[in-house]
């Protein structure tokens, strides 16, 4: 699917430098940072939940040791 990007000048530099300090297009530059920032982003969410659940499930524990 096409896309159109507009960039300000300063973000189209910064990913020019990017591309080219990887050795790729500004294309692929952009794809592989949308790629990452996705990958951050479940991962983090998965961190979150699995944290909460072991808070619940631990909580009568860590109360204990933080007296």
């Amino acid at each position: 699917m096409a896309m159109t990007l507009r960039l300000t000048d300063e973000d189209e530099r910064a990913l020019a430098l990017l591309a080219d300090a990887q050795g790729i297009s500004k294309q692929e530059a952009t794809v592989r940072a949308i790629r990452d920032a996705a990958g951050r982003q479940v991962h983090d969410e998965r961190v979150r939940d699995l944290s909460a659940q072991a808070r619940s499930r631990y909580a009568e524990v860590l109360d204990r040791l933080g007296r």
